[in-house]
């Protein structure tokens, strides 16, 4: 029996390694402030979102010779993150819950995908601002709604 050669590339391993694990790293406080508030994607969902997107757009750059596939890529990608977040929308009567971990799971896509092309600084701030987002509107969404209350007659 002949043996299966394995014609590895170590340096695009390792680049193709370091690439998933900023993506993955990126989006763990965002799933973190998920988790920690009960909601049904958390500490798991958030960075496999980030991670698979970033490996399905790797995969595109070096497996795809032409930019024109590689933004049907992109497309793909986008379209079933949105189909995940999709999921996170709960409606219950004249109450929607669910949007802020559906719009926080599509931008995590985004995080992989700016990891995948090199853009860190698209990523990080990505990643800070939604944090900030889940963080900071959280308290202004609790002051508005206290406002909105109807008063009693």
């Amino acid at each position: 029996m002949g043996e299966i050669g394995l014609d590895l590339n170590w340096p695009q391993i390792w680049n193709h390694f370091y690439h998933l694990v900023i993506a993955f790293v990126l989006a763990i406080p965002l799933g973190w402030d998920r988790e920690q508030r009960s909601h049904s994607a958390g500490l798991r969902t958030f960075p496999l979102v980030a991670l698979g997107s970033c490996a399905y757009m790797l995969t595109g750059i070096h497996v795809l010779n032409t930019t024109d596939a590689e933004a049907r890529v992109v497309y793909g990608i986008l379209t079933g993150i949105g189909f995940i977040g999709g999921g996170a929308i709960l409606k219950e009567g004249g109450n929607v819950a669910g949007t802020a971990t559906a719009a926080s799971i599509w931008n995590t896509g985004a995080i992989g995908l700016a990891v995948a092309y090199d853009r860190y600084e698209i990523a990080l701030v990505l990643s800070l601002l939604n944090f900030l987002t889940f963080r900071v509107m959280r308290r202004l969404k609790k002051r508005t709604d206290v406002h909105d209350q109807p008063k009693d007659m």
